[in-house]
């Protein structure tokens, strides 16, 4: 349900900041830190164990997201719909981050990452369903790109900062302090909607599948989830690829240092683009443009596997994936078939950003030992990312 009042910076500043405290939490520990304990642990089996342990959390996501999603927008208590969610999962994520950080075994590491995902979801699942409620159309691309910037600059800030840090639960503790202000800061200064007065209609699988059955939001969600599998097949394992065919000494500051690549890309495109599509009133050029862009990244670290290679992969793909994150959510935000289940169906969506995050990891160790290395892989996650460049196009909703 939108409202038809326009946002201003008073919601924008402070959605902002828990979208960026969300993906530092998200990103930091999936790209870095559990990697870098994974060597500490057992680094012979470290590419395998790290596809088990981020397989593991993108399955619990699959199942979360939709879940708490469709349990939000029924909830009826004092505290509205989505605060519950929203300080529930910080709470329960900052268990999760300090279970990672005294992590001293696979096994550990697999629960205290299963914990945060199931708790991440629930927050994001509350946090994305605050755009329908709160945003109206004319403003969602440029909504949505502070999100998408905050999904960038959230790996940035989250690898940078707690790579000051010596120890791997300070690390891990400051991700969770940092979770739980910025939820504060929303919660506290930005009202939860009135839910419907209609009584919500009961869980069932068919309800949950039941957005699927419209064409614009069945190809929303299955392009949606073609990019994220090429982006997540680039991006999974950029800290083993870095230094095993690259050859860098420190990895981790090469991570950090193609995201802030990235993220000074994402950030000439990412407000720019939302900002013309709002003001346009056109989704799927942007859409479309902006993923053949993040192609382009991809081929680019098949065919240039190479220090400079990987900082120019970075930057098209952090423009590239600036646009796509605003107006794409954007565009998704328009096809939804119930104002009245909206948490639901963006959860439905959010498992097309997890479904293939569940097996990628799987599929990069597949590559990397058995199907001819990186080049493979990353050529392989270009294609798939244009097949979801040609399937946008058959969304006949949006403009």
């Amino acid at each position: 349900m939108s409202v038809a009042a326009p946002v201003s910076w008073r919601f924008m500043l402070p959605y902002t900041l828990a979208t960026l405290a969300m993906w530092m939490a998200f990103n930091a520990p999936g790209q870095v830190l559990i990697g870098q304990q994974l060597i500490t642990l057992d680094e012979a089996n470290k590419e395998a164990n790290l596809a088990l342990i981020l397989g593991v959390g993108a399955l619990i996501s699959l199942l979360a997201n939709p879940i708490f999603g469709a349990l939000s927008d029924r909830a009826r208590g004092r505290l509205g719909r989505r605060r519950p969610y929203l300080i529930g999962g910080a709470v329960a994520a900052t268990a999760g981050l300090l279970l990672l950080g005294v992590g001293g075994s696979v096994p550990v590491l697999v629960a205290g990452w299963g914990l945060t995902q199931l708790a991440l979801n629930a927050y994001q699942a509350a946090l994305t369903a605050v755009i329908p409620d709160r945003v109206p159309p004319s403003q969602r691309a440029t909504v949505s790109g502070l999100a998408g910037l905050s999904q960038v600059l959230g790996t940035i800030l989250g690898v940078g900062l707690t790579g000051l840090l010596p120890v791997m639960l300070a690390r891990y503790a400051l991700l969770g302090a940092l979770l739980l202000l910025a939820m504060l800061g929303f919660v506290l200064t930005s009202r939860d909607p009135q839910a419907p007065t209609t009584p919500p209609a009961p869980l069932t699988l068919a309800g949950f599948l039941s957005p699927l059955r419209h064409r614009d939001f069945a190809l929303a969600w299955l392009t949606r989830g073609l990019v994220t599998l090429g982006y997540a097949l680039g991006t999974t394992y950029l800290l083993y690829f870095l230094r095993d065919r690259v050859g860098l000494n420190d990895p981790a500051a090469g991570v950090f240092q193609a995201n802030l690549a990235a993220g000074g890309a994402l950030l000439l495109t990412v407000l720019l683009g939302g900002v013309l599509s709002d003001r346009l009133g056109r989704r799927k050029v942007f859409v479309i443009g902006s993923t053949v862009v993040i192609a382009a990244g991809l081929l680019t670290l098949a065919l240039l596997p190479t220090w400079p290679g990987t900082l120019a992969a970075a930057a098209l793909m952090g423009a590239g994936f600036g646009v796509y994150l605003a107006v794409d959510v954007a565009l998704i935000t328009e096809v939804l078939p119930s104002a009245h289940d909206s948490a639901r169906d963006l959860g439905v969506i959010n498992v097309a950003l997890t479904l293939p995050q569940t097996f990628a990891p799987a599929l990069c160790a597949l590559f990397v030992s058995r199907l001819g290395g990186y080049t493979p892989l990353f050529l392989a996650a270009a294609v798939i990312t244009l097949v979801s460049a040609a399937l946008v196009q058959g969304i006949r909703g949006v403009r």
